[in-house]
């Protein structure tokens, strides 16, 4: 029996904004922290297909394709949006130590001392804090605690990550649950 390779879900990483100028360049507004990923030569997935990329401009935050070559072209791409799957954000970007994917803590157990305080549902973020939202765990629901909280992604809070074992530890976490 031949097993199925498992591909990683598509994830928004950006979306194309109106044309500028006259050669086929568009506005770009991203939806990721790495905007490195976007290099001369490199294609995304769109609902309409892939697109190449001819140039990017980051400082400008402007992006043209391969074969858009006129306002007319590019208008056509207006409100497209780019996508990309874990495997290839992986291997166009590079991580610091201490950095992590969005989608490597989404799902992890968030622990305090050794209790199981929940599981990250989703990451928010406001203004320049990334927040984990947090499932809480059974055994806090049942003392009539939320159902979900928010942790600051900051050290504060945050005493370490094992994206392995998909588990992150945390202090004053239980606090912030009780005063939710």
């Amino acid at each position: 029996m031949e097993k199925k390779s498992k591909k990683s879900p598509k994830m928004l990483i950006a979306q194309i904004g109106r044309a500028v100028g006259l050669k086929g360049e568009l506005k770009l507004n991203l939806h990721t922290d790495f905007p490195e990923q976007f290099k001369k030569g490199v294609s995304f997935e769109t609902p309409r297909g892939k697109l190449e990329i001819e140039n990017y401009n980051q400082k400008r935050g402007l992006i043209k394709f391969k074969g858009f070559d006129t306002p007319e072209d590019a208008k056509a791409l207006t409100n497209i949006k780019l996508y990309s799957t874990e495997e290839e954000t992986k291997k166009r970007c590079s991580l610091k130590d201490g950095e992590y994917f969005w989608f490597d803590i989404i799902g992890c157990e968030v622990i305090e001392g050794v209790e199981v305080v929940g599981k990250v549902k989703d990451i928010q973020r406001v203004l320049d804090i990334d927040y984990l939202l947090i499932s809480t765990a059974d055994e806090f629901i049942k003392q009539d605690l939320p159902k979900t909280f928010l942790i600051p992604y900051i050290d504060r809070y945050i005493e370490s990550v094992d994206i392995e074992n998909k588990k992150i530890f945390v202090k004053d976490a239980i606090d912030i649950l009780k005063a939710s």
